[in-house]
């Protein structure tokens, strides 16, 4: 018998959800374009590609700091991750549908078939989802998702069938479903297009199907989905003969038991209605005239908060003006900061800061955000920690679809690095030029650390125990000690055998003594060379050293 615990690991959820960003974010332009229902705001690709990059995000920043998490655990992050990154609509019904889903693996013990184990996952997420909307329309991503569902069904009553044929049933399914839907829904057929929402489940539903077989899905047939569509209407225009004007998205913090009201409140406000989660944590979603009765619900159910309120007129305003030629000028560089310290000292170079650092590292979204935000046609993006490369690269693959920004990451594996790289930016040069000298600076920008053993683990250097003070080399722990100073200056010791002419000391929280005592021992030692120290107020790292 084909036992779940081989089909469904933590390993195969994080290239599940990898892959699903990936084709998500070469996507997300086209289903944009598709979107006119239920208004015609132009985000619905943009939204489903920052939900599942929220849930690939916080499953990949588990499974750093923790290598063998446990399978379970794993499920319930991705479910949790989805469902606080849930943008709009199709994003928030993604999110239940990937919460109904891992929840069904979560109860498997391995006496089921994979194949029948996935269908019945896919089936609870579908139903899910209809619970989830206030009044579910069909011809939307939910009559995709009940077509994908059914087909897994009868594929996994089949005798012999595996999970791969269900995940390619459901697949195909989906896609001829997603084809059917401008005659099931009248304002895709006056557009002359497919649902956005449905065409971003066959994005997913493609995406599984990948994992699973290893095959790429076969394309659609030129045309289906790259329709044009009308220009999005100008700000005062009315979106429908009777659409409210604002879209409300909350997180809740409410008792199960005050959901039901909730939603009735809500219906009564407006349409679009989706309320998902569950154990006091619920994504609330609707289209409404009045923002204050929507937040007002929220306040009697719970306590309402990460609130975001959009005016549709001005949204597919903003969205026709991203059609125009760009704008864009100059050049920017945005960076991972890992502390307000060195947040200062990015900023006094001149750079857009996101907050991360190891251990929280930022999201996709927020990355693309700041790149976006800041207007300029030419980004360097510094990412200052080995874990949000990743995260970098596909914020500005994403950025640069638009056409409109050409962005250049340099892969940064630690804070000192990206204060190396920034001091030798130059915006008078040519943009190839100043990314090979911040990129020349950066790797040649030797870097340790000294942190504190949070758990009993093995190491390059032997055995720790909770407490011991370990020394970083290049992101591996190469010393294990008792005294601070001592492992900091064994550190600088390894770093300057090498050579070098600059020490840069940044002090951590609560790393101020620690850092002055390094830096007395290296201006002591080593007379001829120079020696900087800045308060970066990082956590985890109450010393950050770089040798030039």
């Amino acid at each position: 018998m084909e036992t779940v615990p081989s089909g469904i690991s933590t390993a195969a959820l994080a290239r599940f959800v990898e892959i699903a960003t990936d084709a998500l974010s070469g996507a997300r332009e086209e289903i944009d374009a598709l979107n006119v229902y239920p208004v015609p705001d132009g985000d619905t690709g943009t939204n489903m590609f920052l939900t599942i990059s929220a849930a690939r995000d916080a499953i990949v920043q588990a499974v750093a700091q923790d290598p063998e998490l446990d399978r379970l655990e794993a499920m319930r992050i991705l479910a949790r991750g989805a469902l606080l990154g849930a943008r709009g609509n199709s994003g928030v019904i993604l999110s239940q549908m990937l919460g109904a889903y891992v929840s069904r693996l979560a109860e498997e013990t391995g006496e089921s078939r994979n194949a029948l184990v996935a269908a019945e996952a896919m089936q609870r997420a579908t139903d899910a989802s209809y619970a989830a909307v206030g009044v579910p329309v069909e011809g939307t991503i939910l009559t995709v998702a009940r077509a994908a569902s059914d087909a897994a069904v009868a594929r996994a009553a089949e005798p012999g069938a595996r999970a791969r044929d269900v995940f390619t049933a459901a697949a195909g399914a989906g896609r001829e479903a997603l084809a059917r839907t401008p005659s099931q829904l009248k304002v895709l057929a006056d557009a002359g297009v497919v649902d956005a929402g449905g065409r971003g489940l066959c994005v997913v539903l493609d995406a599984a199907e990948t994992v699973t077989t290893g095959r790429r899905p076969p394309p659609a047939p030129a045309g289906v989905h790259r329709i044009p569509v009308r220009l999005p209407a100008a700000a005062g225009a009315d979106l429908s003969p009777d659409g409210p004007s604002y879209e409300v998205m909350y997180l809740l913090d409410a008792e199960d038991s005050a959901i039901p009201v909730l939603k009735k409140a809500l219906a009564g406000l407006g349409d679009s209605l989706v309320v998902v989660g569950s154990e006091r944590l619920w994504n609330v979603h609707v289209h409404v005239d009045d923002v204050g009765a929507a937040i007002e619900a929220g306040i009697e159910a719970g306590r309402p908060y990460r609130v975001r309120v959009t005016h549709f007129a001005e949204q597919v305003a903003d969205n026709r003006e991203s059609r125009r030629p760009t704008t864009r000028s100059g050049r920017k560089v945005v960076v991972v900061a890992a502390g307000p310290g060195l947040a200062a000292l990015f900023e006094e170079a001149g750079a857009v800061v996101v907050p991360g650092g190891p251990g929280r590292r930022p999201s996709t979204g927020q990355i693309l955000e700041a790149i976006v935000a800041c207007g300029a046609a030419e980004v360097v993006v510094l990412p200052n920690d080995a874990d949000s490369i990743r995260v970098a690269e596909i914020a500005a693959r994403t950025a640069e679809e638009s056409g409109e920004v050409r962005v250049e990451v340099i892969a940064s594996q630690a804070q000192v690095q990206g204060l190396a790289a920034i001091a030798v930016h130059e915006p008078g040069r040519t943009f190839d030029q100043d990314v090979r000298e911040m990129t020349a600076t950066a790797r040649h920008a030797r870097h340790g650390a000294v942190t504190v053993a949070a758990k009993q683990a093995m190491t390059m250097a032997g055995p720790c125990e909770p407490g011991d003070v370990l020394g970083v080399i290049a992101g591996d722990f190469v010393i294990v000690g008792q005294d601070a100073h001592a492992v900091a200056v064994g550190v600088v010791e390894r770093l300057l055998g090498g050579g070098g002419e600059l020490v840069t000391i940044v002090s951590g929280a609560g790393g101020e003594d620690l850092a002055a005592s390094t830096a007395a021992y290296v201006e002591s030692t080593h007379p001829t060379i120079d020696v900087t120290v800045h308060d970066g107020g990082q956590e985890r790292y109450p010393l950050l050293v770089s040798v030039e």
